[in-house]
């Protein structure tokens, strides 16, 4: 193993940099999806890549939490477009079935609204057909022409662009008539709305823009995609829980001759060198430094700006366009297993709806305190594999959007113990005396998002998904002041969820190769 704690205080230089040509040594910083997946792809051209992560784990916001006999994972948990992950072990010459086992899970997801109304969703055309003619015989028509909607959106959106990085105001014009075509300006509900007019089925259809942090209200309905993009490829779980994705993806770059170090934050990264002839000079958090042609940064995207880059005077502009910028909303995420099993009352992923929505989502995404009621998400894993809970037993976690600390500076230390007594015993409507069940528990609050992952405002899902921070619009791929400098993840082109950071590792990745060709 080629992993590095870090730890000490002495400071050192450590190791040179080839500038010119094709560059010999990067860093990644951040161990998350997109960090990953950049790293395994730099390593497989050759280039000897160095992974920091900040805490005792890689996963990034896929962490995993271990008590009791229950595994947590702490993040992500819909896995799609599995291709994307595919690729990454093809590039290697492996398979990733040798690695990992994702397996397919129905429905996608169960909707339960506050009344105990319910809607298995699923990718089958059949099935939602059938259900939406019970509930709503007249919006049968629309929801076909809906998937044909989004079809054509998935092709234009996600085929076409997501792995491309735009880089020049140019590549924005030339995909305007499309996006223009396709009403881009409209949000996701209101698209949903011209298909569909049962209220619950607009909310069905439309939920999606949060799984990437965005207000259904607000979001642009080129996220409708992620719709047809379920699917076309559908949506998995890893055996043994995401982590065990995490740890396929570690295992195939160290495969590949990749270092990781762990507990090992990047401090500070200083520019050396000449525009032509770019050194960065990474500061770990036991006073070594090291230095690299180029960085890669799946950190945070204000972090990465404003205190990594903090004495590159370049990177002023960016932290000051940042600063103007729009947050997605944050997260409470409480983590519990029980002793006792609750598989005929959810599914592998439930959502919950309470019985406001637009208003709810108002006081989320621009209120300044926490709401009384809340619709959640409900992760059962256990549903799907077993094995991550003691037998008898059932491991989960739920999620609640929040405000972010910048709109909302709740006191997350003080209300988080009776906020997760509030959703124990809302969730009892459907999990029969759920808490006397609870025999461990744990949770994450806005605080831990902006300590623990240096998100800004403790956002969990970096720069807000609007028009106007997209594409050529959003922090972009390789920065265009900083020589050598490259971004991936959610704060950077196309945006958050599984899919969408990996595919920006692959832009990214592409853009390196493509401009330091040997």
């Amino acid at each position: 193993m080629s992993r590095t704690p870090s730890d000490g205080s002495s400071t050192s230089i450590v190791g040179d940099a080839k500038g010119g040509g094709r560059p010999r040594r990067a860093a990644v910083i951040g161990a998350g999806f997109g960090g990953l997946a950049a790293a395994i792809r730099l390593q497989a051209a050759g280039i000897e890549t160095t992974i920091y992560e900040a805490r005792d784990l890689p996963g990034g916001r896929a962490y995993v939490y271990r008590q009791q006999g229950f595994t947590f994972d702490a993040g992500p948990t819909v896995i799609t477009a599995p291709h994307t992950i595919e690729e990454l072990f093809e590039l290697a010459g492996r398979r990733m079935e040798d690695y990992v086992e994702l397996i397919p899970v129905h429905p996608l997801y169960r909707l339960i609204w506050h009344d105990g109304d319910t809607m298995d969703y699923t990718g089958d055309t059949e099935s939602m057909v059938a259900q939406i003619r019970k509930r709503s015989p007249d919006d049968v028509e629309g929801y076909l022409r809906m998937v044909e909607y989004t079809k054509r959106v998935f092709e234009e959106g996600y085929v076409k662009l997501a792995a491309k990085p735009f880089l020049r105001f140019s590549d924005m014009i030339r995909v305007v008539p499309q996006l223009a075509r396709l009403r881009a300006d409209r949000s996701v509900y209101a698209t949903v709305s011209r298909f569909v007019k049962d209220e619950r089925l607009r909310q069905a259809l439309s939920f999606h823009a949060l799984l990437v942090g965005g207000n259904p209200f607000e979001t642009s309905s080129i996220y409708t995609l992620i719709h047809y993009l379920e699917r076309e490829w559908g949506v998995f779980f890893p055996r043994g829980g995401t982590s065990a994705l995490v740890g396929a993806l570690v295992k195939l770059f160290e495969e590949l001759g990749g270092q990781l170090r762990l507990s090992a934050p990047v401090r500070r990264v200083r520019l050396e060198g000449t525009d032509s002839d770019p050194v960065h000079a990474l500061l770990d958090g036991r006073g070594e430094e090291r230095r690299y042609d180029l960085v890669v940064s799946n950190a945070d995207v204000y972090h990465t700006y404003a205190d990594l880059l903090a004495e590159v005077p370049q990177a002023a502009p960016m932290r000051k366009r940042l600063e103007r910028a729009e947050w997605s909303m944050s997260l409470f995420v409480l983590y519990f297993g029980t002793d006792r099993q609750y598989r005929d009352q959810v599914a592998h992923h439930t959502v919950v709806l309470g019985p406001r929505y637009e208003g709810l989502l108002a006081d989320i995404f621009h209120g300044k305190e926490l709401p009384e009621d809340f619709s959640l998400y409900l992760h059962a894993p256990t549903v799907t594999d077993p094995s991550l809970a003691p037998e008898g037993g059932e491991a989960f976690y739920v999620l609640s959007p929040v405000p972010h600390l910048g709109n909302a500076p709740i006191d997350w230390e003080s209300v988080a113990p009776a906020y997760a007594d509030r959703i124990l015993e809302h969730l009892e409507q459907w999990l029969p005396d759920l808490r006397k069940h609870v025999v461990t528990r744990r949770w994450m609050t806005p605080l831990d998002f902006r300590d623990d992952l240096s998100a800004r405002h403790g956002s969990a899902f970096s720069c807000a998904p609007r028009l106007r921070q997209s594409a050529w619009l959003r922090p972009h791929n390789r920065d265009d002041r900083i020589p050598n400098l490259y971004l991936v993840g959610a704060g950077t082109h196309p945006g958050a969820g599984v899919p969408g950071v990996i595919n920006s590792a692959k832009a990214t990745a592409s853009l390196i190769l493509a401009e330091h060709a040997a």
